[in-house]
């Protein structure tokens, strides 16, 4: 049984790291960060002045993810990989069969292919994998998408889903626009969440898609626009725009026959209206410390858990029919 007081190795110490220090601080005598693995001293820096802010001391750094597993073998119980996509699928795997429970930071990988590898790792080793898609693991899209697969909205007709960020100016001389790293670009990074909270929120797979991609002049991918049919007939429209004013935000409606959803694409609201109603309504949901806790949950017994490897092999197979779809100049690519 796990333990009340969780090991972790933090994989990575970008900025995303440390957001998830902050959030994981708040969790008093649930985990112990035990050491960190960044081959940045910069990185560690930082992350090292993040973890004295929120009263922590520093965990120690092995940059070597091997070594680090063989030092620490039997003194962990977890790992949160924070690094970038195409680092993933290794590191996931070294992790599981090094024993450790994982939480995998999204996209969970960078095409399908290296999704089915993933499953089966977990199946083989028996090790718990939680994709930390905020959205999945918020109560906001876990009860969407049980008001949607209840019946509760009434039929399924159509989902929209937008997410806009200045991510161009931002990302610049970043490994995020260094498509052998990335995997992807906008629609890939922070668009990865529009694309797996609409496929969470429909519960089905894509049937068909057709994609446009603009790279606006540089390695990766900055703008998007998808439609798609889902295996029920329901479409769906997504747009991601990446070179915009200096903000990062998002709107997802989904459209039933008896009522209309809206959220966001990080389970950042959720409001519906229903039939005869004037307005959206905000729905109340429990709070959330963000996805650490929803992985201890799970790791715990008390979540089934909302975001295992087979939606990370949804979203990847919607993202590579994306591209495939891009390549042809939006020709229609069946989703497989």
């Amino acid at each position: 049984m796990p333990t009340s007081l969780v090991r972790v190795a933090m994989i990575g110490c970008g900025s995303m790291a440390r957001h998830h220090i902050r959030q994981m601080a708040q969790q008093t005598g649930a985990t112990t960060i035990s050491v960190v693995c960044e081959p940045s001293a910069a990185a560690y820096e930082k992350s090292s002045a993040t973890f004295r802010e929120v009263g922590l001391e520093p965990p120690p750094n092995q940059p070597d993810l091997e070594r680090l597993l063989k030092e620490y073998a039997g003194e962990l119980d977890a790992a949160f990989i924070i690094t970038p996509h195409a680092l993933h699928h290794d590191q996931t795997i070294a992790c599981t069969e090094a024993g450790l429970d994982v939480l995998l930071e999204k996209p969970m990988v960078l095409n399908a292919a290296e999704a089915r590898s993933l499953i089966a790792a977990r199946d083989r080793t028996r090790r718990l994998l939680v994709v930390a898609f905020p959205g999945s693991l918020s109560p906001q899209i876990r009860l969407a998408a049980r008001l949607i697969q209840s019946g509760e909205i009434g039929q399924l007709v159509t989902i929209s889903g937008v997410v806009w960020q200045g991510w161009k100016t931002g990302t610049i001389g970043t490994w995020r626009q260094q498509p052998e790293l990335a995997g992807g670009g906008f629609l890939f990074d922070t668009g990865a969440h529009l694309l797996n909270t609409v496929a969470d929120l429909a519960g089905q797979d894509f049937a068909e898609v057709s994609a446009w991609l603009d790279n606006r002049a540089c390695p990766v991918d900055i703008l998007g626009t998808v439609m798609g049919r889902l295996e029920s007939g329901a479409m769906v429209t997504l747009h991601a725009c990446g070179d915009t004013i200096r903000v990062c935000q998002s709107d997802v409606r989904v459209f039933g026959s008896k009522a209309i959803l809206r959220t966001g694409v990080w389970g950042e609201r959720l409001e519906m209206q229903r039939d005869g109603e004037p307005d959206l309504k905000p729905v109340d949901v429990p709070v959330s410390l963000g996805v650490w806790e929803q992985f201890l949950a799970v790791r715990g017994g008390t979540l089934s858990n909302p975001c295992p490897p087979e939606v990370g092999l949804r979203m990847s197979k919607l993202w590579d029919a994306i591209k495939a779809s891009a390549a042809k100049h939006g020709q229609p690519v069946m989703c497989t």
